[in-house]
């Protein structure tokens, strides 16, 4: 297939599918790959710094890879940063597939091995601890399951709503054609922001945070599925005039059946690639309303509500370890479905597939 050759020597769209796909397997398989639970507190370890690894003892003797029991100590008066006491008396080896808490495989087989951990009484902080002392990455790896989940669910809503109601506007026409569009205009018109905020505004304090995100899914699909809907219809005004359409009719093929079988099946390119440029926005809406504290809430995490200490400037300045990591896997993560999209835009361009 000349559209596969073509996306394959595409360099930016090879680069944004490694790393979506290296996202989606990390996040898959978020029990194995975070070495602790994501809402487990650590004995007085609350804000520490990314633990230091070690590779020489006391004595200066080469040991491999360790760490040392790390807590917080009292504030320093004068900088404002937390002293951080170290146990040196106790190397805890750094090791792989190290036994820790159990947990199932995909919810039915029993394990307890994890990528990584450390053997004795010291603990590996990859990015550090946050507030609630609890481990920043296993936080962010399982967090990275609602971002990178709530874009893929999300054109699962509205990608057949658009499609659905612009390819039966586009075919029947008439007054059909006209009361669809009224309504999908008045759909475009809602600003989507405040709509989420107002809705979400008003739910009950006791809501899970499965009910909210599940609402979050629900509402930014039903904005999202008017625009869609407009292009679907625009294609198909022309589709229907095609030759192979006009044979369905003359042998009396269902309206229906000709819309399934036969015009929405050639809008397929444009729904591939308008579904991957449209993820980044689910994930963009998610992380903006956890963000100001109306999308996923603690202590479940999300690359969102992860962000939510940027609002606290001591944070900002003196852990900037909590920070800088989901904001950048937001951005790569945008960046990525951007760069595929483009390659996929690219690839089943028809006059390119021609050339």
């Amino acid at each position: 297939m000349k559209w596969w050759q073509r996306l394959k020597t595409n360099p930016l769209a090879q680069f944004g599918a490694g790393i979506l796909l290296l996202f989606y397997l990390v996040v898959i398989a978020a029990d194995f790959v975070a070495p602790y639970s994501p809402y487990e507190s650590q004995l007085n370890a609350s804000l520490l710094p990314p633990t230091q690894i070690y590779w020489y003892n006391q004595q200066q003797q080469w040991i491999g890879p360790h760490v040392y029991p790390t807590t917080q100590g009292p504030v320093d008066i004068e900088t404002g940063k937390r002293q951080i006491n170290v146990d040196r008396s106790q190397p805890s080896p750094l090791r792989l597939f190290v036994k820790g808490e159990p947990y199932k495989i995909l919810g039915i087989i029993p394990f307890d091995r994890h990528l990584f951990g450390t053997i004795g009484a010291g603990q590996i902080n990859v990015l550090g601890t946050d507030e609630q002392a609890r481990d920043q990455f296993s936080r962010i790896v399982f967090g990275g399951r609602i971002s990178l989940t709530i874009g893929l669910v999300g054109i699962l809503i509205s990608f057949p709503l658009g499609m659905i109601f612009g390819g039966i506007s586009g075919y029947f026409g008439g007054w059909l054609d006209t009361f669809i569009m009224r309504i999908i205009e008045v759909l475009m018109i809602i600003p989507g922001l405040y709509l989420l905020v107002a809705l979400v505004g008003v739910l009950p304090p006791q809501i899970s945070s499965s009910q909210r995100f599940l609402l979050i899914v629900v509402i930014i699909s039903f904005i999202s599925w008017a625009g869609l809907a407009r292009v679907i219809r625009g294609q198909v005004l022309s589709i229907k005039e095609q030759q192979f359409v006009q044979a369905a009719r003359a042998i009396g093929a269902n309206p229906l059946y000709i819309i399934i079988r036969h015009v929405l099946p050639q809008t397929a390119t444009y729904l591939i690639i308008s579904a991957t440029l449209s993820i980044p926005s689910f994930i963009i809406s998610e992380s903006v309303l956890s963000l100001i504290g109306l999308g996923i809430q603690q202590p479940d995490p999300s690359w969102g509500n992860l962000l939510s200490s940027a609002t606290n400037a001591s944070i900002l300045v003196l852990q900037p370890w909590l920070i800088w990591p989901p904001a950048i896997l937001i951005i790569l993560t945008v960046l990525a479905f951007n760069l595929l999209g483009d390659g996929l835009r690219d690839a089943l361009d028809p006059r390119s597939i021609q050339r």
